[in-house]
């Protein structure tokens, strides 16, 4: 029998002993084996802050987001296999996709978070602050990567998605992962990680697996290290009341099963689309995956007039799904992940069953095609009726981890919204309704308790990927009960493995510094004008002082007539008393407009390819008639670009701050403009 491998401290290595048998969860055969007996796990993890952790940080957030398109595209490469190897989970083509695909796709998202961030590997985070009169101290935050370890203890249900979602997430961070996976799946995660492993894009060090027991690890972890946990909340609290978790102060993600809810509209009727939209998706969140996700739908909410037609609705789409092999085409829905995991299930609806009735399915046999009921983890799906929801506790606290789900009925979206908080917090939840009032008043009563709402109507049921479906740059994660932790949420997933610093010092250190030009910084002014440079020569803090215009009383009225704008505050003949303007004031994007004209260097062609846009434009200061404008205009930062098409031009992004001020030298607006300039080679 095959044994798993872990990879730790650089080299695939077995554990000791005959280890944990794993099965083919669809005809009970043995599969392979796997261990951690003898693997020295202190060691994985000072291997993984000495090696891989210095290697990461070393490169910049563009680099480490190029890596993971790399990573992603070369993942793509060997889906077959791992399609194949997923079929032994249980998992139809459809749970593979989800569960296969869904994760390379996170990669893919979380390379574009490169973006971002800067060309380097310190980050600023939101807006910088000056905190003297005479300018000369400032503070801002930074941004840098924890010098630990992620440790991802993960789940059997997504052995794939469930791990690249998590290390796509701390690689772009620039810190290294521990994967321990479930060991009931981790045949397939242990096949991810060789593909992982033989590419050699990331740096050695940068991604460690253990298959088997988790052991020691936790008893090692340091205050630079993340630890997130996917699983049941009773066993996420047993980790997070670790020792060593508390007196590290080691911060802790977890996200943990939950009683989810779908609440069916009480505008909604039989007929109506949004009533076959909601079968539809609910009979969906019974059966993909057989029921095992974390975001399943437990709970299902229905006015109480509805519930007959409802319960009907159900049974009759569940009786159409046909279960049994998933290497089957007209599978739909598969086995449970193990027989153990069908002995939990059948466990958990007992407890169910004491307030509830089963409407449909059956406890004890199935109907299957091609899969042997005795030899593979099948079970049907399992449609509960509870009528007593607000005096029943087991619906609300009990979880049957499969195709397992209770409908019960309500009165007003007012009891919608208080059953769902039954739930004591959940991953996410979903209105189906044609009414906006109704998608308002359930939103603002239930959002507090979950951590993603899904308003399901007819305007985005083709296109919604569901009540189910987390998506990479959106939270996932929810209070209470799911365990107070958040994953992925684009740019906020990724500074769960960074460190907020507060950096307080002058403009010129602060620059210095973070790389990022700050205003009232010295800048670097030379006799080139810094449209003629190049991408490479350019420097972040290259300035130009331009000369003085005279904005005239005849540029305002041209401007108002070229472009249209006559707000009253631009004519001369206005009455100005009860404004907040002494006279006829020059539009704003007309002096935006002057200090281009004063910036851009004459006719000659030049690096700068194009204008790319503006941001954080402000007029601070009316520009009257009869004054002088000038520009401060100084490089800020510096934004690599990569290349769409061979025959692109080389190219980056440049921010440049435009500070326009007034004879005076005040500031009469600033802005950053962002310019597409050419590289020299």
């Amino acid at each position: 029998m095959r044994k798993l491998g872990n990879y730790v401290s650089g080299r695939w290595m077995e554990g000791d002993g005959d280890g944990q048998l794993l099965f083919n969860a669809v005809n009970g055969e043995p599969v392979a084996t796997a261990t951690t007996k003898g693997i020295d796990l202190k060691a994985a993890l000072d291997y993984a802050r000495q090696t891989g952790n210095p290697a990461l940080r070393q490169l910049t957030f563009h680099e480490r987001g190029n890596r993971l398109k790399a990573l992603a595209m070369h993942l793509r490469g060997h889906l077959e296999k791992f399609y194949q190897i997923s079929y032994m989970t249980g998992a139809t083509k459809a749970d593979s996709w989800v569960d296969i695909e869904g994760g390379i796709g996170n990669l893919f998202a979380n390379a574009s978070l490169r973006r971002k961030f800067p060309d380097d590997v310190i980050a600023i985070d939101g807006e910088s602050h000056n905190l003297s009169k005479g300018n000369t101290f400032m503070g801002t935050h930074i941004l840098t990567p924890k010098e630990g370890v992620a440790i991802h203890i993960n789940a059997f249900n997504f052995p794939v998605w469930g791990m690249l979602e998590k290390i796509a997430v701390n690689l772009l961070a620039g810190m290294p992962a521990i994967v321990k996976p479930a060991s009931v799946t981790s045949y397939l995660t242990e096949a991810v990680v060789r593909e992982i492993i033989a590419s050699g894009i990331f740096p050695e060090g940068s991604l460690q697996l253990i298959c088997g027991s988790a052991g020691d690890l936790l008893d090692h972890v340091t205050s630079q290290d993340v630890v997130t946990f996917t699983g049941s909340a009773s066993t996420g609290l047993l980790l997070k009341s670790h020792p060593r978790i508390l007196s590290e102060s080691v911060p802790f993600t977890m996200e943990a099963d939950s009683l989810n809810c779908i609440v069916l509209g009480t505008d909604v009727e039989p007929g109506m689309p949004e009533w076959e939209i909601f079968i539809k998706e609910v009979r969906k969140e019974m059966t993909l995956k057989a029921g095992q996700r974390c975001t399943g739908v437990r709970r299902i909410f229905v006015p109480e007039d509805k519930l007959e037609a409802a319960s009907q609705a159900l049974s009759a789409a569940l009786a159409q799904t046909v279960i049994g092999n998933p290497l089957q085409e007209k599978v739909r829905m598969g086995s449970l992940a193990g027989q153990q995991q069908r002995k939990e299930v059948l466990t958990q609806v007992q407890k169910l069953l004491a307030s509830s009735q089963l409407i449909y399915g059956s406890l004890d046999s199935v109907e299957l095609l091609d899969a042997d009921n005795q030899k593979g983890a099948f079970l049907s799906p399992l449609l509960l009726q509870n009528d007593s929801p607000f005096t029943s506790d087991a619906v609300h606290e009990v979880e049957a981890f499969g195709p397992v789900s209770t409908i019960m009925p309500y009165g007003n979206t007012d009891d919608a919204v208080a059953l769902s908080k039954l739930g004591k917090g959940s991953l996410c939840s979903t209105i189906v309704t044609a009414d906006p009032r109704t998608a308002r008043q359930y939103v603002l009563g239930a959002a507090a308790y979950h951590g993603r709402i899904l308003i399901l109507n007819r305007e985005c049921a083709k296109e919604s990927t569901g009540h189910g479906s987390p998506l990479p740059l959106l939270v996932h994660g929810g209070p209470g009960r799911a365990g107070g932790g958040e994953e992925m949420g684009g740019i906020r997933g990724v500074k769960h493995y960074l460190q907020r610093t507060a950096l307080q010092g002058s403009p010129n250190f602060i620059t210095a510094v973070t790389g990022v030009y700050q205003q009232y910084a010295d800048g670097n002014k030379d006799s080139i004008h810094p449209f003629r440079k190049y991408f490479e020569e350019l420097k972040v803090g290259d300035q130009l002082i331009t000369d003085k215009r005279t904005i005239t009383a005849d540029d305002i009225d041209k401007f108002a007539d070229l472009t249209g704008d006559h707000f009253y505050a631009h004519i001369r003949e206005t009455d100005f008393n009860g404004t907040m303007f002494e006279r006829q004031v020059a539009h704003g994007y007309f002096i935006m407009s002057a200090a281009a004209g004063l910036f851009v260097e004459g006719y000659a062609k030049n690096p700068v390819l194009l204008n790319y846009g503006i941001d954080e434009l402000r007029f601070t200061k009316p520009v009257y008639p009869g004054m002088e404008l000038q520009v401060r205009f100084t490089c800020k930062e510096k934004l690599q670009q990569d290349k769409k098409e061979e025959t692109d031009i080389p190219r980056g992004i440049v921010k440049w701050m435009v500070e326009m001020l007034d004879g005076e030298g005040e500031l009469t607006g600033v802005a950053t403009i962002l310019t597409m300039v050419a590289k020299k080679n």
